[in-house]
């Protein structure tokens, strides 16, 4: 029988390259986060991640070593081509510039410097690290024995295993090309990706390599500002200082790591003098300046700190996306445009980037469900969602002034209100109430109406009356079940409220401030990691602005079971993640278990404006389901797909690995055939668990799951599973000892509690259950253990 992939991997591959001088201290295994799981109805990590073989050079004991190359593995039975365009597409993820695909008898390479492909060669010809040394150097025009390179060459603080390997290859694209003699650089990553963690690390290592004279730590949000200084000072100690005025001095002024907002230094905006810029710090003072999410505020008054220091190496993070697609034609798009422009102008097209989708499916993001709600107003026909308001649409309505309550006249009011004004410049007290109690609804539907939610508003008033609706629900629903309210559910938290106040209760009180009505404040720097749920109230055109809002449901809290996140759509937001594709929205399952509620999310503070506001009553609403999709990377972009899309896609993948039902069981019951049956599902972008999620079919196995995705079958419950084959095997079941017997069953049980995974842990045999009825020695009555799981598995799954 031929090798499956770790096998030629083991046997194979990893014996002929030891021999060309390949040592364990030169090859890194780089393991992503373990997919989730869903036992119990609730979020589990399965047992381990995506392994990935990194081969490394390191030019002198005790320094960093330098990322090469990769190496995918292919069974011995499949041509050595087979896995090259997928190295390729990992090769930009970790950054290395040769990749190799390998059968375990001949192997292909890729050298991106050449843009070049071999021919398969035996692997007795395979690179030695003096080779692909002497090759990455002379395609990157440095040696690693020059002075400029030793950044490159500092080891981790914390040692390599505190980085992840996105992190790892953000920094080094950023020091090869310091390495270069240049002195700017831009990355962009997701939020929650640990872009903190990469500004310190790369300050240390250009510290310890004795190239760090002074440097500036700049952001535009106290909560960006304090978490810096917090990470900076855990690596530089007092060295790390805050850029303030006390009494007539610079509070960092003996620091050589300054952390400042553009606040403090009097560059917020192109009202601000620069005061406090001009008089502590002379031109050049930085040698090194890192701006954090540099496009914010960005090309305004704060570029004087970069026109000041021009010889400083200045390195900008950002979490907007390297390629955004413009999808309207809106001065906020148009704005958004040219701070991208002025970025990639300023610092050079990113080193680095990895976005939401990639971070998703690596498992260091919540997963992302997206649920968009179509919002009809009585004026408009059955099938046309809402798009705002003429004058024949308010023409025998009550109107009035918002601000003074005054009635106002038609002619007053009669202009075209498209519907991105609404809440902004007209107000509709129905259409709030409809969308408040259809938020509400599915905060239920998903498991209670407290969980922390962010909803963004379209102003400060409408944030108001978001928060008093929500109480009022919030109110009622407590009444009716006889339990006592807890305080502060929902809370208006926005600038012109003093917002910041309440932002530690919204982040670390889990029995109150629950529902965060904002329209700017928490866009960045405010970290929440038990946000359940992200909400637009409003209507969005800027791209950025709209990644910055995603990103605050990404991170992931272990803790309390959060590893996905939902993001409930009412005025169309997710629009901006790409084109929308067209499809038929996912129904309620025949079961009758409902469809994963909406829920809600955050809401800030901004300008109450000047303009008048007029107030539009007694326009009916009607809220409807307008699809459900998921967040994942196609094409080179993020984009929302429509589940059912998703399936079908899904599907199509899975078939070209089990073209039948007979084929998918048989791999399914052998870990190796199932694994080589399900990576190139994830490689490619889909995840059986995220559609388990969605699906609401947290109480199936993922066999089941993807049985009726793919191949149709009637979907059983894992407990029906393990009923049906403690009824089924009965007659195997009494060929064996009691002992042997109550252990079978016993692991029957944990199927039901876990699924397949469930039976491949290191533990199993000796879970209480099983281990009271004589775990692996009572197994052993029946022949090796491993084959009656194997038994076990293949009765499980017979129908």
């Amino acid at each position: 029988m031929a090798y499956n992939e770790s096998d030629t991997r083991a046997k194979l591959i990893d014996p002929a390259i030891k021999a060309r001088g390949w040592t364990e201290d030169h090859i890194r295994r780089e393991t992503t986060q373990p997919q989730v799981r869903i036992v119990g109805g609730r979020g589990q990590r399965s047992r381990s991640g995506r392994t990935d073989y990194i081969l490394r050079y390191r030019i002198n004991p005790g320094t960093q070593p330098v990322a090469l190359a990769l190496i995918e593995a292919k069974a011995e039975d499949k041509p050595p081509t087979l896995g090259l365009e997928q190295a390729k597409r990992y090769r930009e993820r970790f950054h290395v510039p040769f990749v190799f695909s390998s059968n375990g008898h001949l192997f292909v390479e890729y050298d991106h410097f050449t843009a070049r492909t071999t021919t398969p060669q035996p692997l007795a010809a395979f690179p030695s690290p003096g080779d692909l040394r002497s090759r990455y150097e002379h395609g990157m025009g440095f040696s690693l024995a020059d002075e400029k390179v030793k950044p490159l060459l500092v080891p981790y603080a914390g040692g390599d295993a505190e980085r992840r390997y996105y992190q790892d290859a953000a920094i080094r694209a950023v020091l090869e090309k310091l390495a270069h003699g240049e002195k700017r650089a831009l990355l962009t990553l997701a939020t929650g990706t640990g872009k903190t963690f990469i500004a310190v690390n790369l300050l240390r290592r250009i510290a310890d390599a004795g190239q760090l004279r002074r440097a500036l730590f700049l952001c535009d949000r106290d909560e960006l500002r304090k978490q810096g200084l917090n990470a900076l000072a855990a690596r530089f100690g007092s060295d790390a200082a805050e850029v303030k005025r006390v009494g007539n001095r610079n509070n960092a002024q003996n620091a050589r790591i300054h952390v400042a907002t553009y606040q403090t230094l009097g560059v917020a905006d192109e009202d601000d003098d620069a005061t406090f810029l001009t008089e502590f710090y002379p031109d050049n003072h930085f040698s090194h300046i890192v701006i954090d999410e540099c496009h914010r505020s960005a090309w305004g008054k704060w570029h004087a700190v970069l026109a000041r220091n021009p010889d400083a190496v200045q390195i900008g993070l950002t979490a907007t996306p390297r390629t955004l697609k413009l999808t309207e034609d809106s001065e906020e798009a148009r704005a958004d445009e040219r701070i991208r422009a002025d970025n990639i102008h300023h610092f050079g097209e990113p080193v680095y980037s990895y976005d939401i989708a990639q971070g998703i499916e690596d498992g260091y993001l919540a997963a992302c469900e997206i649920v968009k709600r179509d919002i009809f107003l009585e004026a408009k026909t059955s099938v046309e969602a809402e798009t705002g308001l003429d004058a024949d649409d308010i023409r025998n309505r009550p109107l009035s002034d918002a601000i003074t309550g005054r009635a106002v006249g038609f002619e007053e009011a009669k202009q075209h209100y498209d519907a991105g004004a609404f809440e902004s410049r007209i107000e509709l007290p129905e259409r709030v109430a409809g969308m408040c109690r259809d938020l509400f609804d599915n905060l239920i539907a998903t498991g209670g109406p407290e969980q922390k939610t962010i909803i963004f508003c379209a102003r400060d008033s409408h944030a108001d009356r978001v928060t008093a609706e929500l109480n009022n629900l919030y109110a009622v629903w407590r009444t009716g079940t006889g339990s006592s309210r807890a305080e502060s559910y929902a809370f208006k938290c926005t600038a012109a409220a003093g917002g910041a106040d309440y932002l530690p209760d919204l982040k670390g009180a889990e029995r109150s401030h629950f529902i965060a009505c904002t329209v700017d404040l928490l866009t960045t720097g405010v970290d929440v990691p038990w946000l359940r749920n992200v909400v637009f109230f409003r209507y969005m055109r800027s791209p950025i602005a709209f990644y910055q809002m995603v990103g605050r449901g990404t991170r992931i809290h272990e803790a309390s079971g959060k590893l996905m996140f939902r993001v409930y759509d009412y005025t169309d937001a997710t629009r901006l993640l790409g084109e929308e594709f067209r499809s038929q929205p996912a129904s309620i399952r025949e079961t009758g278990t409902p469809e994963p509620p909406d829920t809600g999310t955050d809401g800030n503070g901004g300008s109450t404006g000047t303009d008048r506001i007029i107030v539009v009553e007694g326009v009916t609403v009607e809220i409807r389901e307008g699809g459900r999709y998921i967040l994942m990377r196609r094409d080179g972009r993020d984009e929302r797909v429509p589940i059912a899309e998703y399936r079908r896609m899904l599907a199509a993948e899975l078939l070209k690995a089990a073209p039948n039902i007979g084929a998918f069981r048989s791999s399914w019951i052998e870990p190796p055939k199932r694994r080589a049956m399900i990576d190139p599902l994830v490689e490619a972008g889909f995840s059986p668990k995220v559609l388990q999620i969605v699906e609401n079919m947290n109480e199936y196995d993922s066999f089941d799951v993807l049985g009726e995705a793919t191949y149709g079958i009637d979907a059983r419950t894992r407990l029906d599973r393990a009923e049906r084959f403690k009824r089924n095997s009965g007659r195997w079941l009494d060929t064996m000892p009691v002992s042997a017997r109550t252990a079978v069953l016993a692991l029957a049980d944990q199927f039901a509690r876990g699924g397949t995974e469930e039976l491949e842990t290191a533990s199993v045999l000796r879970v209480p259950a099983v281990a009271r009825a004589g775990g692996v020695e009572a197994l052993k009555a029946l022949g090796h253990p491993r084959e009656v799981l194997r038994q076990t598995r293949a009765r499980l799954f017979a129908s």
